[in-house]
Order: structure tokens, then C-alpha cells, then sequence
């Protein structure tokens, strides 16, 4: 016979059980914080295992915040510089948004397609102005989702691998766009 247990019952058994959980896990982040000797030892005893040539980890590049910030702002200045309201995007190697800047009167479209721009050229390590012409080899690139093979999107390498991309959008060209990215990327240098 299955016996069933009144709200009030429940609600208390559950509170209990989630109590415990969390105790428990308090509990093992107090310890670990409250013993740094054991994690260090741990760390040491790990060490061996990396330094006999396996490859379990690998160390990647990105930019950081800061750096972002210093090649958005150096793309929105050329563009500046000539006239021309676009805005801005810098993914990261994932071609996941670091940043977004959206210069003073560019259009509502640019956003977005910043942002795609910078996705595409990070995916294939290539200016999306050299992606273009892949488009006629294989049209089915542009229901890449996320993606927008014009130009104006140029990846950042380090050591020849893509770390970041950069996109610009809302010049009248594509050709614009590309150089405002490319003075973007060379702010890193």
C-alpha cells in the first residue's frame, strides 16, 4: 500500500532534503577553501600526467575587454574620420559577442549585421570580402545561420589561429566596411 504524504509534509521533507544538499555543498567548498595545501598537493600530483606528452588540455588566446574596446574604438574613428556611421562587433574565437558598438547615427540594420560579419570571419579565419566569392562554388554557405558573407568582417590571429573576429557594418560599401575592420585589427598590433 503506497502512502501519501499531506502538503504540508511535503513541502517539509523538501525543504529538508534541499537543506542537506546545500549543507553538503557549503560544506565541500569550505573545506576546499579552508585547506589551499591540499589543493596545491593535488595540483602538483597532476602535473606529472601533462608533463609525460599527453595533450588532455590545450591553452587558447582571447582578447580581453579592454583590447576589444581598443579595436572597436579604433574602427569607429577611421570610419569617423571619412564620414561614415557604422557600428562595431567583436566576437571572440566561439564567435560569441565580447562587444558592440553602435557609432552615433548608424542605421538599425547595422547591428546585427556587425555582428555577423564578425561571426563569419572568426568561423573561417578569413575577411568575409574573400568568403564572397565562395558563394558561387557553394550557395548554401548563406544559410549558415549567424552568419553574412560581404565584407566587412576580418578575423584577428594569433600565432595563425583565429582568436577574434571583427565586423563592421553600415558604410555604403562593403569595401568601406572592411577597411574600418581592418584599422580595427591593426589597432591590436
Amino acid at each position: 500500500m503506497k502512502k501519501t504524504l499531506s502538503r504540508r509534509a511535503r513541502l517539509a521533507t523538501g525543504g529538508a532534503v534541499l537543506a542537506a544538499v546545500a549543507a553538503g555543498t557549503f560544506g565541500t567548498v569550505a573545506a576546499n577553501a579552508s585547506a589551499p595545501e591540499a589543493a596545491q598537493d593535488s595540483a602538483v600530483a597532476a602535473a606529472p600526467a601533462a608533463a609525460d606528452g599527453k595533450r588532455d588540455t590545450t591553452t587558447s588566446t582571447h582578447l580581453t575587454i579592454d583590447a576589444a574596446t581598443e579595436a572597436a574604438r579604433a574602427a569607429l574613428k577611421a570610419a569617423e574620420k571619412e564620414g561614415q556611421r557604422v557600428t562595431v562587433a567583436v566576437v571572440d574565437r566561439n564567435g560569441n559577442t565580447i562587444l558592440t558598438m553602435r557609432g552615433d547615427g548608424a542605421g538599425p540594420q547595422s547591428y546585427e549585421s556587425a555582428e555577423k560579419k564578425a561571426y563569419t570571419a572568426v568561423s573561417w579565419n578569413a575577411p568575409t570580402s574573400e568568403l564572397e566569392g565562395r558563394l558561387e562554388n557553394a550557395p548554401n554557405l548563406k544559410d549558415i545561420p549567424g552568419t553574412l558573407f560581404l565584407g566587412g568582417g576580418v578575423p584577428v590571429t594569433a600565432g595563425k589561429a583565429p582568436i577574434a573576429g571583427i565586423g563592421v557594418a553600415g558604410a555604403p560599401s562593403g569595401t568601406l566596411d572592411e577597411k574600418f575592420a581592418r584599422a580595427g585589427a591593426a589597432a591590436l598590433n
